[in-house]
């Protein structure tokens, strides 16, 4: 039997909290951000690149007759190169639009709307981000038939259940390389090679994966992958659409239609110093991945350590063995969500995806894994990035030994 455990008031937290918080040391300034899977601060590096193109280099990419706009449009194609490089695509498999958002939108739409002739069935998993459940909810109001995988205890597809799943009706596979919560690295390859093999379109939701785990189309057996600047160090408002211009070519029908930019899949004047700033993180990225992705599994890993030495009750969400490096979703026993995360009003966490965070419901990711309603809503996800310090994550650890102690004895009382 559940047992409820009952919110806290904040006077009460705040009281007992303030009695026995610590000065934080030398090196934390507070708040401390450990949010990085909802966005990235902007890279320096990457500001400084974007900088010239909202003023003295202010052209209009598609101004073809002077210099202005060569200057603009040489800059998109510098990033787009810079962007494939970083995939292992080719610059013109490149298209640009406002974020992944969009390019969710418009893979999964653009496919079904071209080869609707050839089929009506999709197939995802119950843990996508809303952005591919939603299309894909969006589609089934027209007639399309939506296959959503479960996944188990630790997040991951059965590819079994995959291999049933395909039809000869199916048109295509969309399954989100890195999930936005518990972050559970999927088997893309594996799963781009059972699509090839059936002659089906792989789609991958890939913003939380790009630049934080090596990903290459052609070996990864990618025909679609999305891509967001601002999950990677870059600017807001900017993202990308791989789509497979060799070997077996996608055809898109286009989502927004005036003028025919992007090859006529995505109309609209370019957003230069954004894409510049996109291109200039996936090239920082491309140079110092590795050192910073064993970087941050090492804060990662001592994150949780100093957690789970310190409190019983704690549970890891998803696999660790398959998850990104910055990732650590943590559920705690006896404990209200709501109370946690008033407690560590110091801290900048989530207990879900940035989109949903505001909700008070149980994470339908959590309960994909078999999370009871409880353990879901007092889940933490820590985010850890580029510029968080090993003396921000002891404190972290630390407060949230303290806060989790606290509630655990006000609630007995």
């Amino acid at each position: 039997m559940t047992t409820t455990v009952p919110p806290v008031s904040s006077s009460d937290l705040n009281e007992k909290s303030a009695r026995g918080r610590r000065t934080p040391p030398n090196g934390v300034k507070l708040p401390v951000y450990m949010d990085n899977h909802a966005t990235t601060p902007v890279d320096p590096r990457v500001l400084e690149a974007m900088l010239p193109y909202f003023t003295e280099k202010f052209g209009n990419a598609a101004s073809r007759s002077h210099s202005f706009g060569w200057a603009a449009d040489a800059a998109v194609e510098t990033a787009r190169a810079q962007v494939a490089k970083l995939v292992g695509a080719n610059a013109d498999e490149i298209v640009f639009t406002s974020g992944a958002t969009e390019s969710d939108n418009l893979a999964i739409k653009g496919v079904a709307e071209v080869n609707r002739k050839a089929g009506n069935h999709i197939i995802t998993a119950v843990t996508e981000h809303k952005a591919v459940l939603d299309s894909c909810k969006h589609l089934e109001k027209y007639g399309y038939c939506v296959t959503y995988l479960p996944v188990g205890k630790d997040g991951l597809v059965d590819l079994e259940d995959l291999r049933r799943a395909i039809t000869e009706k199916t048109i295509l596979v969309t399954m989100m390389a890195a999930n936005n919560e518990i972050g559970v690295l999927q088997p893309i390859a594996e799963i781009g090679r059972i699509c090839r093999e059936r002659g089906v379109i792989f789609h991958t939701d890939a913003a939380q994966a790009v630049a934080k785990i090596p990903l290459d189309v052609n070996k990864q057996n990618i025909d679609l992958m999305s891509i967001a600047a601002h999950k990677m160090y870059g600017p807001k408002g900017v993202g990308a659409l791989y789509v497979r211009r060799k070997d077996s070519p996608v055809r898109l029908s286009a989502i927004i239609d005036g003028g025919g930019h992007e090859h006529g899949m995505r109309s609209g004047t370019l957003n230069v110093p954004g894409i510049v700033g996109l291109g200039k993180a996936c090239a920082i990225a491309s140079e110092g991945m590795p050192k910073e992705a064993c970087h941050l599994a090492g804060f990662r890993n001592r994150l949780r350590d100093k957690i789970m030495s310190s409190l019983d009750g704690v549970y890891i969400n998803g696999s660790m063995e398959h998850r990104l490096p910055g990732n650590l979703n943590l559920s705690f026993a006896r404990v209200d969500g709501e109370s946690l995360l008033t407690g560590l009003e110091d801290i900048a966490v989530s207990s879900g995806a940035a989109c949903t965070s505001a909700k008070l419901e149980p994470s339908y990711v959590l309960k994909a894994l078999g999370c009871e309603d409880e353990l879901a809503t007092s889940s933490i996800r820590f985010g850890l990035g580029r510029f968080n310090t090993e003396a921000e994550v002891d404190y972290a650890a630390d407060r949230v030994i303290e806060i989790v102690r606290q509630l655990r004895e006000i609630s007995s009382l």
